[in-house]
This record gives C-alpha cells, structure tokens and sequence, in this order.
C-alpha cells in the first residue's frame, strides 16, 4: 500500500483538471460556481473532464448555496444522470436548520449512488455535533471521506479539532479519511503529517491569481512535492 499523501484539487472545467494533473494532482473535486462555494457541474463538464484526465473525480451534489439539501427528488436524479455518465465517486453533505444531518436527504441521494464512495463535505463544520454527525452517519454504505477544516472559519482555528479527531479513528464514526481543507496553508502540513493525516484539498491555494483564473499546474506542484518531503 503506498504511503503517498493524497492531493485533491478543485475543478471547474477541462483547464483545470488538465492543469491539476499536470502539478500532481491525485484527485479532483469537480464542481460549479464557487460563489456559492461549488455547485453540482452538469453532465457535459463531467464527461469532457473525464475523458481529458485519468485521475479520479469526484463530482459536488449540491444544487443550492448553503448546506440545506433543498429539492432531494432533484438531487436524486441529478445523482442518476451523472452515475449514467460514469460518475464513480461524489461529494455531498446536507443539514437540518438546527445544525443536525439531514439524514433523510443523504440517505436518499446515497441511495441513488449504488454504494458509490463519497466525501461528507464542509457541513461537518457547520454542524451543531460533529461527534452526533459522525456516529450518525457511520453506517451509510460507501462514505470514506470527511472534508473539514475543522471549524467553519477554517484550518487555523480548527486545527486543534483535527489533531484530536486524527487520533480518534478507531472509534465508531471516525473511520472516515480526514481530508483537510478550508484555508489550508503549506505552513499547515508538517503538525496535520505528524499526527496521520494525509490527505489535503485546495482551491485557492491552486490558483496564484484568483478564482477569475484557471488552476496553475506550478501551484499544484508545489503541494505535491511539499506532501513527498519526508514526515519529520
């Protein structure tokens, strides 16, 4: 099994995930309009980014800004629609006003996935529990993944609650990789490495000039081999 830490970039199109590859890129994030902080890309973007990378991609469910799940009969045949294209892995993650998981909506949408493995996103951050959202959810069939920063302001105030979910993977719930993103920095990775993690995601961070502009593959790289630098 390979000790390689794990790079996933965020996607908007084709010169992205060309670009994100090129840097090192192991997998991507494939979404649309990060100004409501990435929404579910249509089928046509899927398809062009899959037949012009060779790397994994997951693909958002989300169809509104915010972390309700709004219309889930839509959800659901949007999930369809993108498992017809040849989407294989998603990212989705849904709550109640009160802070709790949707559990109704991500148990619909996962059942239309047909045990596909995906990545409960950043909700996790907004959550009122996070310990009652992981237990919760612990059981869903093909859930592998957690994107968190560890607070909704980001890495450097939810880095005390990364290290110590690190350390709890052997509980019920915490099974799930941790995948740190959120304001994550290169001056990050060396306590993130040292407690396990090993997984990081990026947007910004890939892109030198701006959401306005495409993933620099220069970028990419500097993460890629910042992760190859050994854990000291």
């Amino acid at each position: 099994m390979s000790n390689r830490a794990l790079l996933e970039v965020i996607a908007l199109d084709v010169e992205d995930a060309v670009a994100a590859q090129a840097g090192g890129a192991d997998r991507l994030e494939l979404v649309t309009d990060m100004a409501a902080d990435g929404l579910t890309p249509s089928r046509e973007t899927f398809a062009a980014i899959r037949a012009a990378v060779d790397i994994p991609l997951r693909v958002m469910l989300r169809r509104t800004d915010g972390f309700a799940a709004g219309d889930v009969t839509d959800l659901v045949t949007v999930a369809r629609e993108l498992r017809a294209e040849g989407a294989e892995e998603f990212v989705l993650g849904f709550l109640n006003p009160d802070g709790t998981p949707d559990l109704a909506a991500v148990e619909a949408v996962v059942a239309a996935l047909d045990g596909c493995r995906w990545t409960f996103h950043r909700a996790i951050d907004r959550a009122s529990d996070r310990d009652g959202l992981r237990k919760a959810l612990a059981d869903l069939p093909g859930l592998d993944t957690y994107l968190t920063a560890g607070s909704a302001a980001g890495v450097d105030d939810g880095l005390p609650v990364l290290l110590a979910e690190a350390a709890r993977g052997a509980e019920p719930g915490y099974g799930p990789r941790i995948l740190v993103g959120g304001g994550l920095t290169l001056a990050h990775l060396p306590r993130l490495r040292a407690a396990g993690i090993d997984a990081f995601h990026i947007g910004g961070a890939a892109r030198p000039h701006g959401w306005s502009a495409p993933v620099a593959a220069s970028a990419v790289a500097q993460w890629r081999e910042a992760l190859l630098t050994p854990v000291a």
